[in-house]
């Protein structure tokens, strides 16, 4: 008996097998990464009324950096994130929040220019770096842990990374609705950057 035609569509659209990405910095050639953000989130959570944690994601984020395996703590990040990108699951409100809290019409752009990596234990460390945020900038530490490289699905190469860090809005004069909303702000980042050709 022959298998259906559909049968034969879901065997050729099996998963590729995919090798284990490696944990070795070394292991990642030299080049030029950017962000797929398709493959990326940036999220905040904030103190609400002291009840829950209220949590927000930026829908337009982008970053890159330069790598040489020789020397990884080298590398500088830099990235730019929309503040008007800011989604809380309601258009209306997040276009609110994003003007209140992110005086996203006076400063539509957040960026990040790391300036120090250092090595932890291997796997994790730290990257410190300047935050603007409404035109003001601070530095703020992220602990970073590096879930490894792999080749890409579709040809080159991929690295992967998670971070968490945290600070206080109002040191950016982000002032609005204190007391029901809170001061700090809780960061959890998830990243995979493709090399470029």
């Amino acid at each position: 008996m022959r298998p259906a035609p559909f049968c034969l569509l879901l065997l050729l659209a099996a998963p590729v097998a995919v090798a284990a990405p490696s944990l070795n910095p070394v292991d990642a050639p030299a080049g030029h990464y950017e962000l797929d953000p398709r493959h990326a989130s940036v999220v905040a959570r904030v103190r609400h009324m002291g009840l829950s944690h209220y949590t927000m994601r930026f829908n337009h984020v982008s970053a890159g950096y330069d790598y040489d395996p020789v020397h990884p703590q080298a590398s500088k990040i830099i990235v730019a994130i929309d503040a008007g990108s800011l989604d809380v699951g309601d258009p209306g409100i997040g276009k609110k929040f994003a003007s209140e809290f992110l005086d996203a019409a006076a400063h539509p752009q957040i960026t990040f220019n790391s300036n120090a990596i250092v090595d932890t234990e291997p796997g994790h460390g730290t990257m410190t770096g300047d935050l603007t945020l409404r035109g003001v900038t601070k530095p703020i530490t992220l602990t970073v842990t590096y879930n490894g490289t792999s080749a890409d699905l579709i040809g080159g190469r991929r690295m992967g990374f998670s971070a968490t860090g945290a600070f206080k809005r109002s040191d950016f004069g982000s002032t609005a609705w204190r007391g029901p909303v809170g001061d700090d702000i809780d960061l959890t980042i998830e990243a995979e950057f493709v090399r470029k050709q």
